[in-house]
């Protein structure tokens, strides 16, 4: 996977320390940001909305705010710019999006393992690792005309590369500050978990 071994030397700590306690409603208090990540299909920007949702806050997809600047979908800017091209623009989305002071971001699948995205995230906000089985990430991903990376793969085929995705990328996902079993996750739960994690 190119350039997504480069600038890994960088250890920060997240300045979310003071994310933690609850409110009138029992529900976490954020204040900054939270980056769920994971492999395509595990659910980051519904979960994203929900737990947003929970917390009273924005919520950010990168991937729609990618579409939203260049005007074109992501499988149109794949098509024009190759891969290489995609990651350069959604690196620099991540780093200099305006961000609300608090709120929940849903990135793309393969953006923690490029660049120094992963590490840029755990020194900016709490990284949340969806994680989920290979099996049940084929079952969930119906629809995949809209994703340039499988839209031409049969299910078996599909296992397959995700299960070797996989084995690329978690090094990566696991660099996450908080990891959770994202089969059957409701928000509650999630919101929870972060809460048990960061107070």
């Amino acid at each position: 996977m190119a350039d997504e071994n480069s600038g890994y030397d960088k250890k920060e700590k997240s300045p979310l320390g003071d994310l933690g306690g609850s409110n009138s409603n029992s529900h976490l208090r954020a204040e900054g940001l939270i980056f769920l990540i994971g492999y395509m299909g595990c659910g980051k920007s519904t979960k994203a909305k929900q737990l947003a949702h929970r917390l009273e806050c924005p919520v950010v997809d990168l991937d729609a705010e990618i579409v939203s600047k260049s005007g074109k979908t992501i499988a149109e800017y794949f098509a024009k710019f190759g891969e290489s091209g995609f990651r350069n623009f959604e690196s620099e989305m991540l780093k200099t999006f305006d961000y609300p002071k608090t709120c929940v971001v849903a990135t793309g699948g393969g953006l923690p393992c490029f660049f120094d995205n992963m590490d840029w995230m755990n020194a900016n906000g709490t990284t949340v690792y969806l994680q989920m089985e290979p099996a049940a990430l084929v079952s969930r991903l119906h629809n995949r005309q809209k994703r340039p990376l499988i839209k031409d793969l049969n299910d078996e085929e599909l296992l397959a590369f995700i299960e070797v995705k996989l084995e690329e990328r978690n090094p990566f996902y696991m660099k996450a500050r908080i990891i959770v079993d994202a089969f059957d996750l409701d928000a509650e739960q999630l919101e929870e978990t972060i809460k048990n994690k960061i107070s």
